[in-house]
């Protein structure tokens, strides 16, 4: 019995990006989906629920950063745009957005092979339950839902638990603010900036030596938070 390939699904309207994508991951490994619209890409995603995206920011249906919304609402796997936009505040948009990662074209297969593997890769990490972190005298164990400062439970609020949980689970990783307040509070709030301090604050209070000079959550001026 042959082992189940991972599919990767490339939302593209450019025949000639197929023609020879399509071969290189075959060859690689994976088993490529197409598409050539956004709304044939959005149904792709839905039926073939794929290991991973690739997809263009220039379709000709609808923008490629309106599906990749659209996607993020009922797909968690890596999206990675591929696109000849190369402004700065395009990939900053569609990183907020929830893309994984940013090719531009013109672009070398094997760059975007690696990308894929990298991505992959860590989406099969985080899928891996996170064992008990240890920082002094707290220790955090998200599958046992405890957290213990001086052997003593610490008790936290649902939105207090959810914000340390998102940072554990990327621990040493900067999260983003927006990351962190659409993982928590939803996608209406990714401009809420405030909800997350006041929730961080909370959190070092709690948790820190000392709140005011915190060495477990630490801040990421003007980005975010970073577990140590």
């Amino acid at each position: 019995m042959s082992a189940v390939r991972p599919q990767i699904l490339v939302i593209d309207d450019e025949p000639q990006i197929h023609r020879f994508l399509s071969p290189a991951l075959d060859a690689v490994g994976y088993e490529p989906r197409r598409a050539d619209s956004g709304q044939e890409g959005l149904r792709g995603i839905a039926l073939w629920n794929p290991d991973a995206v690739v997809l263009d920011l220039g379709l000709p249906d609808m923008d490629g950063k309106d599906v990749l919304l659209r996607a993020r609402e009922f797909y968690a796997g890596p999206i990675i745009i591929l696109s000849a936009r190369d402004k700065e505040a395009e990939k900053i948009a569609a990183l907020d957005l929830g893309a994984n990662d940013y090719v531009e074209k013109p672009f070398g297969v094997g760059e975007l092979l690696a990308r894929l593997r990298a991505n992959l890769r860590q989406q099969s990490q985080r899928a891996e339950p996170v064992g008990p972190l240890s920082f002094e005298d707290v220790v955090i164990d998200l599958e046992h839902r405890r957290i213990t400062r001086e052997d003593h439970p610490v008790r936290l609020t649902p939105k207090e638990y959810d914000v340390l949980a998102s940072l554990v689970r990327n621990a040493g990783k900067v999260v983003g603010h927006k990351e962190l307040l659409t993982a928590v509070w939803g996608k209406a709030h990714t401009d809420d900036t405030q909800y997350l301090r006041v929730v961080v604050g909370q959190l070092r209070q709690k948790l820190e030596q000392d709140p005011a000079q915190p060495r477990l959550i630490l801040t990421e001026p003007g980005i975010g938070y970073r577990l140590l």
